[in-house]
């Protein structure tokens, strides 16, 4: 079973050397690119107000990415600031960067949902959010819901967009690789990780109702729209390579 990871680059190649690593066979197809934001200014000046922020939410790891590749030179995570993310990928590109892991809260891979409700599961009781600052760093558009919650507590937020998502440019390796999996849809399995990469497919010529595709959708809201898409069967897992492997590794052993 070849495995066809669809989540931005550069984490799709990233993902598909640690599922090779792994002994299995995967191709990197993804569903969606990322570009720099319209305004880098607004970034520069959201770094420049960090020391003045007690909480930075970040929406993915290319959300960290972006922001951090427009930090100004030398300048540090400043002290007691809390870096936050929904996801083990957003909580290694934060720690990659430097925030220490004591400053860094995310829900872990095991037994939580890698979603803002988690989050505030365990923001709501680190500190009392009334009059504190608080920034979300993302790409156009995306939920308010962790926003509402922190405003409901008194907490003062705003959003600084640092990073664009736009359609994806496939090169003939991956394009040959989407036309072998269409051919042999039960010979492949498909890892979806964002609902907003499945409007792409069609713009690529796929139309997965009656294909019978099937997926590991990494969280329930990419699974529902994975399905109501048409995708035959839908596995929803934790958004891991090693969950993927394992899901993988066992469906081979009971072919």
């Amino acid at each position: 079973m070849k495995v066809l990871v669809t989540r931005p680059q550069p984490q799709a190649d990233a993902w598909v050397e640690q599922l090779i690593g792994l002994g299995l066979d995967a191709c990197a197809l993804p569903l969606l690119g990322i570009a720099d934001a319209i305004d880098p200014v607004a970034v520069q000046q959201a770094w420049a107000e960090l020391p003045g922020q007690q909480l930075v939410m970040f929406v993915s790891p290319n959300a960290v990415e972006r922001f951090f590749a427009l930090a100004p030179a030398a300048q540090a995570w400043p002290d007691a600031l809390l870096a936050a993310g929904t996801g083990p990928g957003t909580a290694a590109a934060l720690l990659s960067h430097g925030v220490p892991e004591r400053q860094l809260v995310c829900p872990t891979a095991d037994g939580q949902s890698p979603d803002s409700e988690a989050l505030w599961q365990i923001l709501q009781d680190r500190a009392d959010w009334q009059g504190r600052r608080a920034l979300i760093v993302r790409g156009e558009g995306g939920r308010n819901w962790l926003a509402e919650r922190l405003a409901e507590r008194g907490a003062a937020v705003r959003f600084v967009e640092s990073y664009r998502r736009i359609a994806p440019t496939l090169s003939a390796l991956q394009l040959h690789c989407l036309q072998v999996a269409l051919q042999a849809p039960r010979a492949h399995v498909w890892v979806l990780s964002s609902s907003q990469a499945l409007t792409h497919l069609a713009g690529l010529g796929v139309h997965p109702m009656g294909l019978g595709l099937h997926a590991l959708a990494t969280h329930d809201r990419v699974a529902e729209a994975a399905r109501a898409l048409g995708f035959e069967r839908v596995t929803v897992l934790a958004p891991t390579v090693q969950a993927v492997a394992a899901w993988v590794t066992r469906s081979i052993q009971s072919a």
